[in-house]
């Protein structure tokens, strides 16, 4: 078949297209949220939704598909069609599925391809007081002085708790052991009770926690401090490198959707992000908001996956 023959065939879909990515949108938009309502990353997108129906021009849904580690609701997406009106506003937990399943279905930055990140925001390291550790460094000593004695909680086999816990004791030369809970956060019980020593969590559930002393905060996971908190470093400006970990959420949309279409959707979004309702409850959840531009947020995804591989396959973490 020469050239001209096979322009012949695709002009009609490239025609279509286009037609569409300039009607765009034309009628409601959903998006679908992997996780059940009320959640942290349920509330990220509610809080978007009114700002993005104004930049958009038409009705924003959100629905919510939760199941499987978040991926249910990405299978949804992955298998809509290709026309921006269905997405997902995806999470860190769906990047870990990539990493830990054998599931080809719904993954990101391939089935699933990113528009922009919403939110991105640090966990923060905090003991029990009975440690006797005021800092990281303190910490650090007790913890080598002994191995194996400090216990550390996370949200699970294959969770990023366990991921950035793990990864601390490899960059630090320390020996914690892991007690695994059913979900991130379902470690606090025991936390503030000493029956486990070390957790780790958002800055907005700790928050307070910290502030009434009933937990000691030693830093950040993220690349710097925070507003809310700028008296806590961060956990590599205190000699930890390599231990940056960031949870975010952020809108997909299905593998083929028109470049015209995504970039719509950014612009709509980028736009309700610079909102001063929408940043200020971002804000106060200790995240940041996002805004990077596809491509950007594409790489950084690319990035964390090659470094999160490496711990996993380090420490034989599978998910259970």
């Amino acid at each position: 078949m020469n050239i001209l023959s096979r322009y012949l065939l695709l002009a009609p879909a490239l025609w279509c297209n286009a037609a569409h990515a300039q009607d765009y949108p034309s009628h409601s938009v959903r998006i679908i949220v992997p996780v059940v309502a009320g959640s942290s990353p349920d509330a990220r997108a509610r809080q978007i939704a009114p700002k993005l129906s104004e930049a958009l021009g038409q009705p924003v849904v959100v629905e919510n598909q939760p199941g499987a580690n978040g991926a249910i609701g990405a299978r949804v997406v992955a298998r809509a069609a290709p026309d921006g009106y269905t997405l997902l506003c995806g999470n860190t937990g769906n990047a870990l599925n990539d990493l830990l399943t054998n599931d080809t279905s719904a993954r990101l930055n391939r089935e699933l391809m990113p528009v922009t990140e919403l939110t991105m925001g640090p966990l923060v390291m905090v003991v029990n007081p009975s440690v006797g550790a005021n800092n990281l460094k303190e910490f650090l000593e007790i913890a080598r002085a002994r191995p194996g004695a400090i216990n550390y909680g996370s949200g699970g086999s294959g969770s990023f708790t366990q991921l950035l816990g793990e990864r601390i004791k490899k960059v630090a030369g320390i020996n914690m052991t892991e007690v695994p809970y059913k979900s991130t956060g379902a470690d606090m019980t025991d936390l503030l009770a000493g029956h486990i020593q070390v957790g780790f969590g958002g800055v907005a559930a700790l928050g307070p926690l910290i502030k009434a002393g009933k937990l000691k905060a030693l830093g950040l996971s993220g690349p710097h401090r925070l507003q809310m908190m700028p008296e806590l470093p961060t956990l590599a400006e205190q000699g930890l490198d390599g231990t940056e970990a960031s949870v975010w959420n952020a809108i997909f949309v299905p593998a083929g959707t028109p470049p015209a279409v995504v970039q719509t959707l950014y612009r709509a979004i980028a736009k309700a992000l610079e909102s001063p309702e929408v940043r200020e409850a971002y804000l106060g959840t200790g995240s940041e908001t996002g805004g990077s531009r596809p491509e950007v947020f594409s790489a950084y995804l690319n990035s964390e996956a090659a470094k999160w591989t490496q711990v996993i396959k380090e420490g034989n973490i599978k998910r259970e």
